[in-house]
């Protein structure tokens, strides 16, 4: 999602977010109609058993998409997090078959604490998930 929008399907409704993270993962569910996301356990794991963790959240919740947050500098500019979570979005695409949006993730785990989230985490999944829900028809 990334520069040009991605037309999503209209038959596309539910999606599973993730705001990727090298230590803590932050989880989110949300749907088109009411474009609103709900926080998840926050998945603790690095590496495979991230993915793994990630990839028994898309057997739980069967979403039609998933969403990853791609961290940028405040200027645009990628750094190391940045091809980390497109690696991990990469990684997702592939192990679950499902398409994968990414969304520009910059301030959302501080827009989550500022909206008091109780985790991080989960919270800027959901910030992110509900960004991208806003933002297709």
């Amino acid at each position: 999602m990334m520069g040009q929008p991605v037309p999503i399907p209209p038959h596309f409704n539910n999606f599973l977010a993730f705001d990727f993270g090298l230590k803590r993962t932050g989880v989110a569910v949300g749907n088109r109609m009411l474009r609103t996301a709900t926080p998840q356990p926050t998945i603790r794991a690095e590496g495979e058993a991230r993915i793994a963790a990630a990839c028994d959240r898309v057997r739980e919740w069967q979403p039609d998409a998933l969403v990853v947050g791609v961290p940028f500098h405040p200027d645009g500019a990628s750094h190391d997090n940045t091809a980390r979570a497109r690696k991990f979005a990469r990684q997702l695409a592939g192990r679950t078959k499902l398409p994968v949006y990414e969304v520009d993730e910059r301030y959302s785990t501080t827009e989550a604490r500022s909206a008091g989230a109780s985790d991080p985490d989960a919270g800027a999944a959901c910030v992110i998930l509900e960004q991208f829900l806003r933002s297709i028809p």
